[in-house]
């Protein structure tokens, strides 16, 4: 996982971009993560974890219409919360992941080890709908850290 890290936050430094993170199911393994990389207090100056609903609507402003309506766990509460990091800590880009890490939670429509990510860049907003059946919380937790750091990448690299 270090070494996507450590591309990411290359590219930020090569472009002169600030990142920042929501997270809900990785309860901070982002922030964790980017930080292990010598360099990365360059381009990342914070993040929240949003474990809870209460935190998503009152820090990051996702909206209580979302949560009731389509769950925490959805593409629009992912966009919501990256979108809304990125305001809050004045980033180029945000990032989130919100989903079901297990053993428990999960529905019918999206059962344990669905994630959804949203990334948010400069006014443009994508989300992912990410699905590992049979990994365990450890597993799902590393593998959604390891594509958000992916596609943060990837989106700086655009700009």
């Amino acid at each position: 996982m270090a070494d996507v890290f450590k591309k990411t936050v290359d590219i930020l430094l090569k472009k002169k971009l600030i990142v920042t993170f929501a997270e809900s199911c990785t309860g901070g393994l982002l922030c964790k993560s980017i930080t292990d990389i010598p360099g990365a207090s360059a381009v990342f100056h914070g993040g929240a974890v949003t474990y809870s609903n209460d935190i998503k609507t009152s820090v990051i402003g996702v909206s209580q219409k979302t949560i009731d309506e389509v769950t925490e766990v959805s593409d629009q509460c992912a966009c919501e919360m990256a979108e809304g990091v990125r305001r809050v800590f004045r980033a180029d880009i945000g990032a989130s992941a919100t989903g079901y890490a297990g053993p428990g939670g999960g529905t019918d429509i999206n059962p344990v080890g669905t994630v959804f990510v949203g990334v948010s860049v400069r006014g443009r907003t994508s989300a992912y709908r990410l699905y590992y059946p049979d990994k365990t919380r450890a597993e799902i937790r590393e593998l959604v850290t390891s594509f958000v750091a992916y596609i943060t990448a990837c989106e700086a690299d655009k700009l």
